[in-house]
């Protein structure tokens, strides 16, 4: 099918470039000319493993193409995806302006009958309005729209498999053509017929995702609640890490055990510096909007937020009870990005805790394999070192801020006689007690004993 994706974003970038994989012609557009050009140039504006790899070969095989023209992008499609930005406004909700923005360009630019999907994570009953706005904006023309609502699960990091190789496809839809337009998009994904790309080995071991069919009311809400019971997965495990700190437990084995009961699971079930990255927070906070809107009491996330934004407040305390005084020492970070296998920091606990030490008289040294480029804009006032060995060279503490796997593998021989004092506070519980005691560091961590 020819397929259009408006967003070039994480979303639109895995959306056009796996669709663009499985045999699909698809053309990607957005408002950011300067990113347009970066990707017409060969390079991504955002790092996610294997997406390089998807992109390139979807355009040498002229399947994948990027414009500026959005009017011929929306004018030579089947099907739309929009995958455009849904930041939060000041009140927690959603700003749907720049869904409404390509409804309008949608709508006047169509020449025929086009299948437009809801790939941004929206709040329920945007596809009703944005129907409306379909309507209203195209009634000149008289050209009909189908809509439906498609919400993605990409989990930063490991999108591309996420998209090849989901638990299940969702579809929120209102007539059969429009399910069977988004069936046969996701035809190869269902069959599994498509070329398992190079960074996907589970490919033939996975199981066949499931092919779940409802209205877009709840397709929408679907992905709302998705995100807020996972924020609470991660809250509730950090307020057990808490009280375990306090009795003397080591939360690894509470949640190892508790983990193991299938009704529970260990994913997202570990404590650390708390939730971040632009899906978590910004959906926890809309999803308490609608309630509230809706009248429905949802204090139990309000309670999850909460919980999260004392992370750092937290981390502080036992920095300073570490260090005694902040002011004027020398502090290494490792870790920027909000989570590993990503560049992105946009609500990274590590940016709050380095502004946070900043404020209190710190000098920090950090780094990040693949974050520090966006990094610099905003911490300014921090050195960044080309290594991980550099961000601890003459510091008095080194904390871990996100769990890169090749931090676990560092020489702490060598880090340990390059620091000014071998002190370890792990924010992430990357490391154990034993193996960096035997190194002779002094080392913290989250909800285990000292």
């Amino acid at each position: 099918m020819k397929i259009s994706v408006i967003g070039a974003g994480y979303v639109g970038l895995v959306t056009g470039g796996c669709l663009a994989g499985l045999g699909h012609e698809v053309i990607c557009t957005d408002s950011d000319a300067e990113k347009l050009k970066t990707l017409n140039a060969g390079r991504l504006p955002i790092y996610e493993p294997g997406l390089d790899t998807v992109i390139d070969e979807a355009r040498k095989e002229g399947r994948l193409s990027f414009l500026v023209n959005s009017a011929e992008t929306i004018q030579a499609s089947d099907a739309i995806f929009i995958c455009v930005g849904t930041p939060p406004l000041p009140n927690g909700s959603a700003d749907l302006s720049a869904i409404d923005h390509v409804a309008r360009a949608i709508a006047t630019e169509s020449k025929a009958t086009k299948l437009v999907v809801e790939k941004s994570t929206v709040p329920a009953q945007t596809g009703q309005e944005l129907k409306r706005a379909l309507t209203v904006y195209g009634r000149k023309s008289g050209i009909t729209f189908r809509v439906a609502s498609n919400p993605e699960f990409l989990r930063e990091g490991t999108a591309v498999e996420d998209f090849l190789h989901p638990d299940r496809i969702v579809v929120g839809v209102e007539d059969e053509t429009a399910e069977r337009q988004l069936k046969e998009i996701y035809r190869p994904v269902l069959e599994r017929k498509f070329k398992c790309p190079i960074h996907a080995p589970a490919c033939p071991d996975t199981p066949l995702p499931a092919w779940l069919v409802t209205t877009i009311n709840s397709a929408e809400l679907i992905k709302h609640a998705s995100n807020s019971f996972l924020a609470v997965k991660i809250s509730y495990a950090n307020m057990v890490a808490d009280l375990a700190e306090k009795l003397g437990a080591d939360i690894g084995e509470v949640v190892r055990a508790v983990g193991m009961d299938p009704r529970i699971g260990t994913s997202f079930f570990r404590p650390g510096l708390g939730f971040g990255g632009f899906c978590l927070p910004k959906d926890l906070q809309a999803f308490v909007h609608l309630a509230e809107k809706s009248g429905v009491d949802f204090s139990m996330l309000k309670e999850a937020e909460k919980i999260n934004k004392r992370r750092i407040d937290n981390f502080m305390e036992k920095i300073r009870r570490a260090l005694w005084v902040v002011k004027g020492k020398q502090i290494g970070v490792l870790g920027l990005a909000f989570k590993p296998n990503t560049d992105d920091i946009r609500f990274a606990p590590a940016i709050d805790l380095i502004q946070a030490l900043l404020a209190e008289g710190a000098s920090i040294r950090a780094y990040d394999p693949e974050a520090m480029e966006k990094a610099q804009s905003i911490l300014p006032q921090v050195q960044f070192g080309k290594t991980a060995y550099d961000a601890a060279d003459g510091t008095e503490a080194l904390l871990i801020a996100t769990e890169w796997e090749q931090f676990r593998k560092l020489d702490w021989d060598r880090i340990r006689d390059s620091m000014t004092r071998p002190l370890i506070l792990d924010g992430r519980n990357l490391l154990t007690s034993t193996e960096m005691k035997s190194h002779g560091f002094e080392y913290y961590s989250m909800g285990r004993p000292d």
